[in-house]
């Protein structure tokens, strides 16, 4: 499936499908014992990516790409940073909006749209937490030049570690689709999305990071430079 494909696939589920879900997990709500995992999870690997970055941001231009419900870009504000927070769920941002503090307004501008749009212009760091996870493997690697190309520091972001486990439950979305579910994560190894990116630009560079792994959640921080 193509990257617009997907792209839009993802945009009926986190602003129609299952706006309410995600509104809950980013939150201190109640939720079943699977989802707390995943809120676990999430709550680890933003501290992973965050880890990546300096930590005072004072003046940066940082963009969060695929900001959600805007739990990354109001830590980055908070360090200083001035942040260019994009997501495909207009619902999404609406509840980011009412959660970001007054402080903390100021410094986050909050928009929909493509997280790969070059319009949006150059950053000093990227953090693209679970952003790519349902890509292709080719797609991944375009987002990831065009990102490093843009952005003067690092590009930190997540992929889907090609683990048994992940594999197993890629190949079972693929068998048994339900509309009502997020479109599958597909994993990856490190070095076939570095061979792909260094074919776009040799002067790249691709890292592993920390592995996050909480039930139901396992992911991987990577971070990318050009």
């Amino acid at each position: 499936m193509s990257y617009d494909a997907t792209r839009d696939r993802l945009e009926t589920y986190f602003d129609r499908t299952a706006a309410r879900t995600w509104e809950a997990l980013t939150s201190d709500a109640p939720v079943s014992r699977i989802r707390q995992t995943v809120r676990e999870g999430r709550d680890a690997m933003r501290e992973a990516l965050l880890a990546i970055l300096p930590t005072d941001l004072t003046g940066a231009r940082v963009f969060d790409a695929g900001c959600g419900a805007g739990q990354m870009a109001m830590e980055l504000a908070s360090r200083g940073a001035e942040v260019v927070a994009i997501d495909i769920s207009p619902s999404l941002l609406d509840v980011a909006r009412r959660r970001t503090p007054e402080v903390l307004k100021a410094r986050i501008s909050y928009a929909a749209g493509d997280m790969l749009d070059p319009k949006l212009g150059r950053f000093d760091a990227v953090i693209a937490m679970d952003s790519l996870i349902h890509y292709a493997a080719g797609d991944i690697a375009q987002a990831l030049d065009g990102l490093t190309r843009r952005t003067d520091g690092p590009v930190a972001f997540t992929m889907a570690p090609k683990t048994p486990l992940l594999t197993a439950m890629w190949m079972a979305g693929q068998a048994f689709p339900r509309s009502d579910r997020s479109p599958a994560i597909q994993p990856h190894k490190p070095a076939e999305i570095e061979k792909l990116l260094k074919g776009l630009n040799p002067s790249a560079s691709l890292a592993a990071r920390e592995r996050i792994s909480r039930g139901f959640y396992i992911s991987q921080a990577m971070e990318a430079r050009a």
